[in-house]
Formats: structure tokens, sequence, C-alpha cells
């Protein structure tokens, strides 16, 4: 019993320093969580602070964890192991052994899908290149795409990150990429549900022909909420809102590219007209024929987003 304490101990110290969480095998009084323990056959009394759902989650895992350190499972070469993490396979146990054996320190952390538009090993070597010096990692995940996973340090946001990723591909290579960003996640452990995020951000600009951006998951939320629908359900909105009769907008490109930058610009006329180099004057026309169009003048905020709506439900249909 003392060589198993003495081991789970160890265990334990480990995954305080990986995770974060500090388990007591022996109660501290009061705003703690009660949980047992099942290691070497020995069933053990344990405890860490705090009550409710995120502490009872919080000793699942850890449960979890020491359940299987005596696990077989070998990880594999790092990039064939962290591309198995992404795609969301092995568990939080694989992944937990995965920061262990390349030596990470967990933390804030986000998933990137970085898209190439030609010669993706260069593009691969370069990104391995510009991350080198960092705990950043980069893994081709097959024939067109490469991951980046890169953990929050403070002095760039994630938008930031991936913006200086695609400059410094198309800099250096003159490689034009689309750049995916999930959200960010408060531990590795979760990093599959960023990947995951990230792919469909760069899937649904795809659909909207935002190519070679950078694109976050979160501008994409309403996108994503709305392909959820049957497409059914897309038509019969279309229908009451007489969407038939936006055709005309909504397949000319010119039009729409209008409407989105202004959109974009948060209704700006000015902001607007700099941004596509456009005569004001001109883009007042496109506005105004907008409205005669589609019944919706997008320069008051109810129509725009009721226009939004329609476009993004007009571009899935066709999609």
């Amino acid at each position: 019993m003392k060589a198993a304490l003495a081991q789970l101990k160890k265990l334990l110290a480990e995954i305080l320093e990986k995770t974060g969480a500090e388990v007591r095998l022996s109660p501290r009084g009061g705003g703690e969580t009660h949980f047992v323990l099942t290691y070497c056959g020995e069933r053990i009394d344990a405890w860490i602070d705090g009550a409710g759902d995120d502490a009872a989650r919080e000793a699942k895992l850890i449960s979890y964890l020491v359940e299987n350190a005596d696990s077989r499972t070998l990880i594999p070469a790092k990039e064939d192991a962290l591309r198995t993490i992404l795609l969301g396979e092995g568990g939080g146990w694989y992944a937990f052994r995965f920061m262990t054996k390349f030596n990470l320190a967990d933390g804030t952390c986000v998933a990137l899908d970085v898209v190439p538009d030609k010669r993706l090993s260069e593009a691969f070597t370069q990104l391995e290149r510009t991350l080198s010096e960092s705990q950043d990692m980069v893994v081709r995940m097959d024939d067109n795409r490469v991951a980046v996973v890169h953990f929050a340090d403070g002095e760039q946001s994630a938008y930031e990150f991936g913006e200086f990723l695609r400059g410094s591909l198309y800099e250096e290579l003159g490689i034009r990429a689309s750049i995916g960003i999930g959200c960010e996640t408060a531990s590795f452990a979760d990093i599959a549900r960023s990947y995951l995020q990230a792919v469909t951000a760069v899937r649904v600009s795809a659909i909207f022909h935002n190519v070679g951006e950078v694109h976050s998951y979160r501008e994409y939320l309403l996108v994503k909420l709305l392909e959820d629908l049957p497409k059914s359900r897309m038509r019969e909105y279309l229908e009451q809102f007489r969407a038939e009769s936006a055709e005309e907008i909504f397949e000319d490109e010119e039009m729409t590219e209008t409407a989105e930058a202004f959109l974009e610009s948060s209704l700006n006329v000015s902001e607007t007209s700099r941004n596509l180099f456009m005569h004001r004057n001109t883009l007042m026309y496109r506005l105004d024929k907008i409205e005669r169009v589609t019944g919706l003048n997008i320069r008051k905020f109810s129509d725009a987003v009721t226009f939004r709506i329609l476009s993004v439900l007009y571009k899935l249909m066709q999609s």
C-alpha cells in the first residue's frame, strides 16, 4: 500500500503540473469535493477544492487519468499523435500522456486550420520554421491542409496570430492561404473542439467566396446556426420573406460584395466607400437599388440584419 501511495502521489504531482488540478489525499475542511480514486487495485479517498458541477467534472477527469495511469497505450511519433488528438480520437488521457511525453505546459490554446492554395509541403516547412522557437505545434492533416496549435501568450489575439501566419506564407513564398480559427480553450485536452471549429470556418468561408483570408469561427456563428436548419425550413423562410424577388441582388456579385462591405463597415457609407475605392454616389445608387428590389433599407440596422439572414439562407440553399 505504501508503494502504491508513493506512486499515486507522484502521478498526482504530474497531473497538477499539466492540468493545474490539485488533489489531496486528506480533507482540508470546507468548500471541497470528496471522491474516490482507484489505483493499483486500491480505493483511495481524495479531495479537490470547489463544489458543484465543475468540481464534479474535474474529479471525474482526475479519476479517469488515475485509473488509466498504467495503460500500455503507446504514444506514437509527435506528428501522428497530434493529428490523432486534433481529430478527437484518444480522449483526455491520451492528450495528457502526449503533454507529458513531449514536455508541454498546459494552458489557453487555439487551433487553426491552414489551407494553402498551392505547394503544401513548402507551406508546412515555412510554418514550422516560423514557429520553431515557440511551444506552438504544426502538423499536416492531409494533402490539402495544415493544422496549427497556438498557445496564447498575451501578446496578440488569435486573429492577429492568424494574420501573422497568412502574411508569412505570402511574403516568403507567394502562397495564399485560407486560415480558420477555432475558439480558445482553457486546456489542450479540449483542442479537438477548437480544430473542428477552425475547419468549419474555412469551409463556410468558401460558400461566401472569402478565400485567401483569415476567418474566425465566431464570425460564422449565424451561418452555422442557419446551416443546421433542414432545407425545407430554409425554403419556407425565404418564401415568407419573398426572397425570390431578391435573386437579382443575390446573383449579382458586385451588388452582394457592396452589401457585405457595407455591413462589415457597420453601415458606414464613408468607410465603405474608402474600403471599396468606390465613389460615394455609386455606393448610394447600389444601396438604393437593394432597397428597391428587396424592400429592405440596409442603412437601417433591423433591415440590415434581415438582409444578412436572407443572404445567408440563399447561399446555403445554393451550396
